[in-house]
């Protein structure tokens, strides 16, 4: 296993911290023993986990000398699906965002805030999530910015669907833009829900994966419809639906990989 290689200090760009964040978000979806192997072997002492069953929200922290590395589990369940299509938006931290998603942010939240103002210690932070856990961990950001002794490095997300209206998207662009980096793979057709027309916005500075696997920031809408496209006609003949097997938290851990290497 490759030794965990992060630079936990930068508010810059990171190919080698995405690759390890896509790792972490890959890893929340494994139970907590599983989960608890994992960030040791990464080199992790400090560990905590997070459950709330009844709308079956997971999340862990994990610690080293150096950081702290938050991250949410995506959508793995009945539960989870019913916490996705709750759609309506309501009051939250700096405009409207998602009920489902502010519903699970909050039956976990407070445990989480306890452990990072307690424990944090002037170490950096991390934040990360894969679908259902991208929108937490936008969610945990946009919570913590409102506590200005409680800085975070970075956001991660993969396979993101959008988290809050217009004006939340700008009010946590406004200072976090250049921290919030999120992914989003080829026909991956969670990145496109709730839609546009619902008053929905995305974050973050976009990362796009081709099919090929190449990571592009500045490439035009007609080039991603074009890969889209290719994509699909591609997979034409496979089974499954591309837009849902194109969402899978292991393609983009298997591009990051490859871009790295």
């Amino acid at each position: 296993m490759a030794s965990f290689d992060f630079n936990p200090n930068t508010r810059n760009y990171s190919l080698e911290n995405a690759y390890w964040l896509s790792r972490a978000s890959q890893l929340a979806y494994e139970n907590e023993s599983k989960i608890s192997q994992g960030i040791q072997a990464w080199g992790f002492n400090d560990f905590k986990y997070y459950e709330h069953k009844k709308l079956d929200t997971q999340a862990f922290i994990a610690g080293n000398q150096e950081m702290l590395m938050l991250a949410f589990r995506g959508t793995a369940s009945l539960k989870d699906w019913m916490t996705d299509i709750n759609i309506d938006l309501i009051n939250g931290p700096d405009g409207k965002v998602h009920e489902g998603f502010s519903m699970a942010i909050s039956s976990v939240w407070r445990d989480i805030w306890s452990f990072i103002r307690n424990e944090r210690k002037g170490r950096a932070l991390w934040i990360t999530g894969h679908s259902l856990g991208a929108a937490l961990a936008t969610l945990a950001v946009a919570k913590l910015r409102l506590e200005k002794d409680e800085p975070v490095n970075g956001l991660y997300t993969f396979g993101q669907p959008r988290t809050g209206d217009r004006e939340f998207q700008k009010n946590f662009d406004a200072d976090f833009v250049s921290q919030t980096f999120r992914f989003v793979y080829n026909n991956d057709i969670v990145a496109r829900i709730p839609f546009r027309s619902m008053h929905y916005s995305h974050v973050g500075t976009f990362k796009y994966i081709d099919k090929k696997g190449t990571i592009s920031e500045d490439i035009s809408w007609w080039d991603i419809i074009a890969d889209r496209v290719h994509g699909r006609i591609e997979d034409l003949l496979k089974p499954g639906t591309d837009g849902i097997k194109d969402h899978a938290i292991d393609n983009y851990v298997k591009f990051l990989e490859k871009a790295r290497s």
